[in-house]
């Protein structure tokens, strides 16, 4: 699945902060709850569409028709 334009709930704009979410905490250098905060994600509802997100694009490209 592909990260969500925006928020299901209140609509706010959220795609564009998705890179920044991963680079931030791929590396373990900060935690999940400080690299929201630092993205300016505070309600509750746009925060769980970033940690409710599973990455699936990898998965379904192996079963591509040729």
């Amino acid at each position: 699945m592909i990260i969500p334009i925006r928020c299901f709930s209140c609509g706010r704009p959220v795609g564009h902060l998705w890179e920044p979410f991963v680079q931030k905490t791929n590396n373990k250098q900060e935690k999940i709850k400080e690299a929201l905060d630092e993205l300016g994600i505070e309600r509750a509802c746009c925060r769980s569409v970033f940690l409710g997100h599973i990455e699936l694009i990898d998965d379904i490209a192996m079963f591509k028709k040729d």
